[in-house]
């Protein structure tokens, strides 16, 4: 998945077209009205996530876990971080969430990936770098997208006030990797319950990807002042059950260490995505405790 909570975004990583997908004609990517709305001077100086539905605070980390079934089962692992470090993505100063997707136990997927918020509240996703892994080996990075850069482009992680019955949106879209996915404001008010308690009043989006219609689609619940409590899937050969089982506050020598492997993967990025990520200034620790 691009990897993100994405609580997130990815919080979990959302599916990407296929390979030589056709991309959509028109600036509408997401059905009528999702015309990307992107303004840089909409932006925080200094990235401050607290999106009641998409709250990113430095130092809290969310564990969530379940089974992904197709020709067979296997259970997944994601803990998401939100560390203390920032990256300037095309002039936005960004924050920083590092990803790490285990498959049966075993690491496949380090990603870190990037998200600011606007001064009305709306959190947007700027860009994605998974690592990806196989039998323990890193493998590459080859989704990786950073906004204005090969015609990607950021997209709505949460809106500030989601409502249904509004036009669908684009999450984020990067033709050179066939990257698309869209968010639906679907239902509000659902009652979840999963290990970490039960939640009330939860927002129910669906996200889907339209250059693969046979894929399915993911329905992702929020609760306000946590974020990602459950996923689950809909239609499509792949179904992907995901629900939050623990949260926790790193202590200041916890997220000084998360910084630390989350720079280290920074700097790996410049080695592997030349093309990509090397245009991009390295990320700084903005937060220490």
């Amino acid at each position: 998945m691009g990897s993100v909570l994405i609580l997130f975004l990815a919080m979990f990583t959302v599916a990407s077209a296929a390979p030589g997908a056709a991309a959509p004609a028109s600036d509408e990517l997401c059905r009528p009205g999702s015309a990307i709305d992107y303004d840089a001077s909409d932006f925080q100086s200094s990235p401050k996530i607290d999106n009641d539905w998409f709250p990113l605070k430095p130092g809290m980390q969310f564990t969530t876990t379940g089974t992904v079934s197709s020709a067979e089962t296997t259970k997944r692992t994601v803990i998401h971080t939100v560390t203390g470090l920032t990256k300037v993505i095309d002039g936005v100063k960004t924050l920083v969430m590092w990803d790490r997707d285990f498959s049966d136990g075993e690491l496949v997927e380090s990603e870190l990936a990037f998200f600011a918020q606007t001064r009305s509240g709306t959190v947007w996703l700027f860009g994605e770098y998974p690592e990806e892994y196989e039998n323990g080996t890193f493998v590459g990075a080859p989704s990786t997208f950073i906004h204005g850069i090969d015609k990607a482009q950021a997209g709505i992680a949460m809106q500030a006030s989601p409502r249904t019955g509004t036009p669908d949106y684009v999450q984020a879209y990067a033709p050179k990797v066939d990257f698309l996915d869209c968010g639906h404001v679907f239902q509000k008010h659902q009652r979840v319950c999963v290990p970490t308690g039960c939640y009330n009043d939860v927002l129910e989006i669906d996200e889907y990807n339209p250059l693969e219609p046979d894929a399915g689609h993911q329905h992702k619940f929020y609760s306000a002042g946590t974020g990602l409590v459950r996923v689950t899937a809909v239609g499509g050969t792949e179904q992907e059950v995901m629900d939050l089982v623990k949260i926790k506050r790193l202590s200041s020598s916890g997220l000084r260490e998360v910084n630390e492997q989350a720079l280290e993967l920074d700097r790996h990025a410049y080695t592997v995505s030349r093309n990509v990520y090397a245009k991009t200034p390295p990320a700084e620790v903005s937060t220490a405790r």
